[in-house]
């Protein structure tokens, strides 16, 4: 059984026991989360109506805080002298699906 949700302005295709990197999320790790499902998929039965979809639950804990990769950028105007160079790590959450829970 696997779920697509909305994690972080994005959409994940998720399964129990999977580990995602999403958005940085308030909460403690070992806190619990639930998480809006879109569509969920059992077996060969399909389920996107959001009338049906109101009866599932994907729940995720919170692993973890993580960042993301270093990015440079560097400011240059030319016959100035002007030289500025900053740098960003984006801070991001790590969740772990324990459950896809439905009628």
């Amino acid at each position: 059984m696997y779920a697509i949700v909305r994690a972080g302005g994005r959409q994940e295709k998720v399964a129990e026991g999977d580990v995602l990197t999403v958005d940085k999320l308030t909460g403690e790790p070992g806190d619990s989360l639930t998480l809006p499902a879109l569509l969920v998929v059992d077996g060969d039965n399909v389920v996107s109506k959001a009338a049906d979809l109101a009866g599932y639950e994907v729940t995720a804990e919170i692993v973890g805080a993580v960042k993301g990769p270093k990015i440079n950028i560097m400011h240059y105007r030319n016959k100035t002298g002007y030289k500025r160079r900053m740098g960003h790590r984006q801070p991001y959450t790590e969740i772990k699906i324990t459950g896809i829970s439905g009628k």
